[in-house]
């Protein structure tokens, strides 16, 4: 802001010198939600006498005097994403005076969903159609018997998912139709949003304010508010400004490959330097990289479709080269229905459409080509814009942090897997994984942020046991976990499922864990290599092998962690533990999984999978 637009600003709302030096400090290391967060602070402020109060030990502020109407916001997230959309809208309708709550699915009371009158629901879907873990007590109540009617009560469903999968945006439309058919009315209809969903989302947080201003403004004028008790921030304010839409520039130090000649798998130790940055992550959480395509992918696709590299081509509003945004802004490696339907149009192949028409055949077919293998098969003429028009943007990837910044300070390590393999003639390659360990050079700049994980933490007490069965990749955050614990430097019992194909190929951090067992930090190990004898061995039949302690560790209050595969591993783990309970427990099938929800309810069965 300049220094004229300043004063002229500062006399029409007669602030002084010193006021507006004050703010003028302060607004430019905000972050958007920061700003939004304050913007509604100060209307409520403006329109209202406000009278802050401190939240509550078990839950969300209470207010200090509830209106009649107001919204209750219900989120439920698996990495975070539906959390941030839920935060960002909560300062929306703060910021527009209306009244409204944040609650997070895990911690609703769902006795209370009869006396609300104005519910807006933001859910993820993963694996096969999938609830989130905060999510799954209230989807199976609603589906329940013991669901009440709910012919007083507006709401309206944000979905978040990925078209790439055959059930996208399940979660949302389970809520969406559940709501509906005991009686609640839509504010407006469902949205589902893919991959690429700040748009989506964005209208369809407009829509429901412009739907429900007019109801809920006037009647919550005249109430007491409560505004969320600020404390200490836990990090850096300049730390606070990085996000998936402001990334932090780091370097690249190291890319080590961790499986062995002759393995199967080409599993990478990755160290990125976050010196300078401010930033903090806690052990559990995930860094978003942003990567680019290869060149030579892209130049291929170009020559394809004849399109000259050097046109010009308008994303988001920016002008940039076609070459420059396929390889910074749009989704190359993996397949998606909505390419392939505009693809279709496009090439109007009859082969290709009536694929189109084939859904189980379509997901079939995308799932094993990349982009360029369906203009390899049906290749035509287009110009580039219409190109960049039918792809959708780029997103980061995300990856568990293998690290504890109590022992590597201003880095953050990552265990990344070589996605690389032949398929129709070509070789292929993942997007970031070959971004990171083979396109990048040690000391490279590379465009991460921290993804926040609340919903895979190590227990609050270092006192508390604790199960990790992470395969694979998925040992990624169990070391920083242990990192953590011995810098914990506490007695807490902690035991390590790991497998992978071969122990002398696959053994990732094999030294380390060596090392942490003999220090007394890891008590127990238990190997699962599925390859070194003639029946597979996975994790899952080491702990039904050892499912007499398994139970008496969770008898004795131990956390129990899942990372790695979603559709086959988590669900394996969880049917070995539902037999375990039973076994061990005495317990019904049916009491074994109320058992593992309460611990699911009480953050003891966390899982992190993808």
């Amino acid at each position: 802001m300049s220094s004229n637009t300043q004063k002229n600003l500062g006399s029409t709302t007669a602030l002084s010198d010193t006021q507006w030096a004050q703010l003028n400090q302060l607004t430019p290391s905000l972050t958007p939600a920061q700003l939004g967060w304050l913007s509604g602070y100060l209307a409520g402020l403006a329109q209202t006498q406000v009278t802050a109060t401190l939240p509550q030990a078990n839950g969300p502020a209470a207010e200090a005097s509830s209106p009649e109407k107001f919204i209750t916001l219900l989120y439920g997230s698996q990495t975070g994403n539906a959390k941030a959309l839920a935060q960002g809208y909560k300062a929306k309708l703060d910021a527009a005076g209306i009244a409204a709550k944040l609650v997070n699915m895990a911690d609703y009371k769902v006795k209370q969903l009869k006396n609300e009158s104005h519910i807006v629901v933001i859910v993820s879907t993963h694996g096969e159609g999938d609830a989130p873990d905060d999510a799954v007590e209230l989807h199976d109540f609603l589906a329940s018997k013991k669901a009440p009617k709910l012919p007083n009560l507006k709401f309206s469903v944000l979905g978040l998912g990925d078209s790439s999968y055959e059930f996208f945006c399940q979660t949302a439309k389970d809520f969406d139709k559940k709501l509906a058919e005991l009686g609640a009315t839509r504010i407006v209809n469902r949205v589902d949003c893919d991959v690429d969903y700040d748009e989506a989302s964005a209208t369809w947080a407009q829509q429901v304010l412009d739907k429900v201003q007019d109801e809920l403004k006037a009647k919550s004028n005249s109430h007491v508010v409560a505004m969320p008790h600020i404390g200490k921030p836990t990090l850096s304010v300049a730390a606070a400004q990085y996000s998936k839409k402001n990334p932090f520039t780091a370097s690249l130090l190291a890319s080590q490959k961790i499986t062995g000649r002759d393995s199967v798998k080409d599993i990478r130790h990755v160290e990125i330097s976050l010196e300078e940055s401010g930033i903090q992550y806690r052990p559990g959480d995930a860094l978003g990289v942003w990567f680019k395509n290869d060149p030579s992918m892209v130049d291929e696709l170009l020559a394809l479709l004849e399109i000259d590299g050097a046109s010009e081509v308008s994303v988001a509003g920016d002008t940039l080269s076609a070459r420059e945004a396929l390889i910074e802004k749009r989704e190359l490696t993996q397949s998606y229905p909505s390419f392939a339907s505009a693809y279709a149009q496009l090439a109007n192949n009859p082969e290709l459409n009536a694929l189109i028409e084939d859904k189980a055949g379509l997901r079939a077919f995308l799932g094993e080509r990349q982009i360029i293998d369906v203009v390899r098969q049906y290749p035509v003429k287009t110009d580039a814009q219409s190109l960049i028009d039918m792809l959708r943007g780029m997103t980061p990837r995300l990856y568990s942090i293998a690290s504890s910044q109590n022992e590597v300070e201003d880095e953050v390590h990552l265990t990344v897997a070589l996605v690389e393999y032949d398929a129709h003639g070509h070789a292929h390659q993942g997007g970031a994984s070959s971004y990171l360990t083979k396109r990048l050079e040690e000391g490279a700049e590379i465009q991460v942020f921290v993804e926040k994980n609340d919903n895979f933490r190590l227990p609050e007490s270092p006192e508390t046991p604790v199960i990790m069965v992470g395969p694979g990749t998925g040992i990624a955050p169990f070391r920083a976990f242990m990192q953590e614990r011995e810098a914990q430097e506490t007695d807490g019992k902690n035991w390590l499922f790991f497998g992978n194909p071969n122990f002398t190929q696959d053994f990732l951090y094999q030294t380390e864990w060596q090392r942490f067992v003999k220090d007394g930090v890891l008590d127990k190990v238990s190997l699962a290599f599925s390859r070194d004898q003639e029946d597979k061995i996975y994790v899952q039949h080491r702990l039904l092998e050892q499912g007499a302690e398994v139970f008496e560790w969770l008898e004795q209050g131990a956390h129990f962690y899942v990372c790695g595969d979603a559709n086959h591993m988590a669900k394996d783990v969880h049917a070995a533990l539902v037999e375990i309970v039973q076994k061990h427990g005495a317990k019904s099938a049916e009491a074994a999984e109320e058992y593992l929800t309460a611990l699911r309810r009480a953050k003891r069965y966390q899982k992190d999978v993808y």
